[in-house]
């Protein structure tokens, strides 16, 4: 990508070692649950070499069938809510928390285009749900500019900043 307007590869891996810090320096592990980065967050992580230490597993759950049958995601949220939801979200994220054991988890479903959109949730829409031993999930709504590639991008960045954001708070 050459704009740079968006987090090229320097800048993700520049979050995925202050991450890797946070997260060595707890003694905790990680996982990622992801739809429309199709694994990208978990391969930031794993890009790194020693990710294992604080890297436990991702799960790309594409599909609605994949969110429940992967994640615990219920069927009544996907068909009340739908996919990229407030609610998807974190039950995206507090699913591959509970199923990996770990102590903190990253869930991004979102629509990356260039079709899907709709008037409610346009291209560019991106859901985040984040789960840390002890707390409350939260979530987060986003709509990013740009083409495929640089929605994805950013939602990277957004997921890994948030992660950071909330292990330091």
């Amino acid at each position: 990508m050459t704009d740079t307007a968006f987090p090229d590869d320097a800048a993700l891996a520049a979050l995925v070692e202050r991450l890797a810090a946070a997260l060595t320096a707890r003694g905790w592990l990680m996982a990622t649950a992801e739809s429309c980065t199709g694994g990208w967050i978990a391969k930031c992580c794993t890009d790194r070499a020693g990710s294992s230490d604080w890297f436990e597993s991702g799960v790309v759950s594409y599909s609605n069938r994949a969110k429940q049958d992967l994640l615990g995601v219920s069927g009544a949220t996907l068909a009340r809510a739908g996919a990229v939801s407030r609610e998807a979200a974190l039950e995206m994220a507090e699913g591959v928390q509970r199923r990996t054991g770990t102590q903190a988890a990253v869930a991004v479903t979102g629509i990356a285009g260039p079709d899907g959109g709709s008037a409610d949730k346009p291209v560019g829409t991106v859901w985040f749900g984040w789960a840390l031993a002890g707390r409350s999930a939260e979530a987060e709504r986003l709509v990013f500019a740009g083409d495929r590639e640089a929605v994805r991008r950013q939602t990277v960045a957004h997921a890994l900043q948030g992660l950071l954001y909330r292990l330091a708070a």
